[in-house]
């Protein structure tokens, strides 16, 4: 992969490292480094830095020779891309030793023009098993690559229980970051987590608030513009057009994410283009609070439409006012309801457990 830094696909690496040490294997993980490497150490893995965030010809080249005698010198049996730069490099030197070759397909990743970027997308759908994150990843897959449904195993990603645990956030986590978003007592709290980009669906929701049309609720945009400002002064400006400026606000990056879901009563994830997955909608739900989501992608496999949340038509405020309204009138047993709903699917089906195990079976599959 290419570096350690932060993100969900190296949250994941860092899990099946320690999945595969409790095994009784060793992990392997080659990137550009990071400070997720002492998470790797932790878990009984090897850190090896290479410049596998490379996208230069030559650098990928000369990363096939390293990977090829890394893979030698250590015995390695199996060799699992989690990304396309350091893929090439990884399928190559996979072949010129003998070492079976996994890759875990996380995006629709874009086509660009002339089928360039279709080529350099297509070693994500060329190992001996090519790991979907959703089953709308797999359809992708299936139709854009033409790789053979048997070929393919739906892994949903999976959280950390532990973390996202209603019952282990303290009344100091919640009330620290009540007062440093200045949340005011008795209003109920919606929360669109995500980076500030457009697809992501912030304006949708702005305008859904301002047909809502009510001003005893806050509305939270969690996430940081990662050098955007022009599309956060847009949102700034719908906000004041809207009159929302007491209702919405846009706050930076969360580092206790637990704490902002418990802050929260419902999460929102308006984005308009499909998810590969959509993280924030199972964490969202293992806090037992509800989801109104666009209806389309990986959250109709996350979703338990009327129970856990609610789909909603991708773009359209109108629905997602509708929906919201239908939120608001819930009563405080209709919640709670919902949020044991929630919880229970979650446990049963994104759990970091289940996806480790079941990638672990994927390893034992191609080893024979």
């Amino acid at each position: 992969m290419p570096s350690l830094i932060t993100g969900g696909v190296e949250r994941g690496t860092v899990d099946m490292a320690a999945a595969i040490s409790t095994a009784g294997w060793k992990a392997v993980v080659a990137s550009e480094g990071g400070p997720m490497v002492r998470e790797i150490a932790r878990t009984g893995g090897v850190h090896v830095t290479l410049p596998l965030a490379s996208k230069n010809p030559f650098v990928m080249r000369r990363n096939v020779d390293r990977l090829e005698q890394l893979i030698r010198d250590l015995g390695v049996d199996i060799v699992h891309a989690r990304s396309r730069a350091p893929a090439w490099s990884a399928k190559a030197a996979a072949e010129r030793t003998g070492a079976h070759f996994v890759t875990t397909f996380h995006g629709t990743y874009t086509l660009g023009m002339y089928g360039l970027k279709r080529l350099y997308n297509s070693v994500m759908a060329s190992g001996e098993r090519v790991i979907a994150i959703s089953y709308f990843i797999s359809e992708h897959i299936q139709r854009m690559y033409g790789v053979a449904p048997d070929r393919i195993r739906v892994i949903h990603r999976g959280i950390d229980m532990a973390i996202f645990d209603p019952n282990r956030v303290s009344q100091e986590r919640i009330i620290a970051l009540a007062q440093k978003w200045r949340l005011p007592d008795g209003y109920k709290v919606i929360m669109l987590p995500g980076r500030l980009t457009r697809w992501k669906g912030q304006s949708v929701l702005i305008e859904a608030l301002a047909i809502l049309g009510r001003h005893d609720i806050r509305c939270l945009l969690v996430g940081s513009d990662q050098g955007r400002s022009g599309y956060r002064k847009e949102l700034t400006d719908l906000i004041a057009a809207r009159d929302m400026t007491d209702v919405v606000h846009i706050v930076d990056e969360c580092n206790d994410m637990p704490a902002a879901y418990m802050l929260t009563d419902v999460a929102i994830s308006a984005s308009t283009d499909p998810e590969a997955f959509g993280r924030v909608v199972v964490e969202a739900q293992a806090m037992g609070r509800p989801v109104i989501v666009s209806d389309h992608g990986a959250p109709r496999e996350t979703v338990i439409p009327n129970q856990t949340g609610w789909l909603v038509e991708p773009g359209d405020p109108h629905a997602l006012a509708q929906a919201l309204e239908h939120f608001l009138s819930l009563s405080e047993a209709e919640r709670s309801t919902m949020a044991q709903a929630a919880q229970a699917f979650v446990n049963r089906e994104f759990t970091r457990e289940a996806m480790c195990a079941a990638t672990l079976n994927v390893y034992r599959e191609v080893l024979g």
